[in-house]
């Protein structure tokens, strides 16, 4: 029997791509919590904790200027469990990047890119993006403090009585 060298090399071809792929994803940095002293940095805490069910972190950068203010770290987590919008967040089925910031006034609007993955068809990419804004302001003591969000936000937060 003689040994086909091209089906050979190919096979170690393949086999050498496929290690080199799995060396590359393993080696990515993990996430991590970003410095809080920008806008941008909020943004991106304030969506990673959600991520990471860090609820306690994620109500902290809420500003208590908003109308329906959670009491307390407990009735915010409430509220986003109650939340039927937050629920790609957990599962890894989407990926969240600020892509910029805009001052407007005394406040800025941070626009982060959603991209959501799903199981796509033979010329599908498996994947659709879209954008969204988060408006923040910068209190007396320095810190940026998250006001209003067009997604990961829980509406009723825009109401005076706040979430029943």
């Amino acid at each position: 029997m003689k040994t086909d060298k091209f089906l050979v090399g190919f096979v170690i071809f393949i086999i050498v791509l496929v290690a080199v792929a799995f060396t590359i994803a393993l080696a990515r940095p993990k996430p991590t919590y970003q410095a809080e002293d920008k806008p941008e940095g909020v943004a991106f805490n304030y969506l990673f904790a959600l991520q990471q069910g860090d609820y306690e972190r994620a109500y902290g950068y809420l500003s208590p200027s908003v109308k329906g203010y959670p009491a307390d770290a407990a009735k915010f987590r409430k509220d986003i469990q109650d939340s039927w919008n937050f629920g790609g967040l957990k599962n890894g089925s989407l990926s969240l990047e600020v892509v910029s910031s805009e001052s407007v006034g005394d406040v800025v609007i941070v626009t982060v890119k959603e991209t959501t993955f799903y199981e796509g068809g033979l010329f599908d990419s498996g994947e659709s993006s879209s954008t969204f804004e988060m408006t923040l302001e910068q209190k007396k003591n320095g810190k940026w403090k998250i006001t209003d969000s067009e997604r990961y936000w829980v509406y009723c937060w825009d109401i005076a009585k706040g979430c029943k």
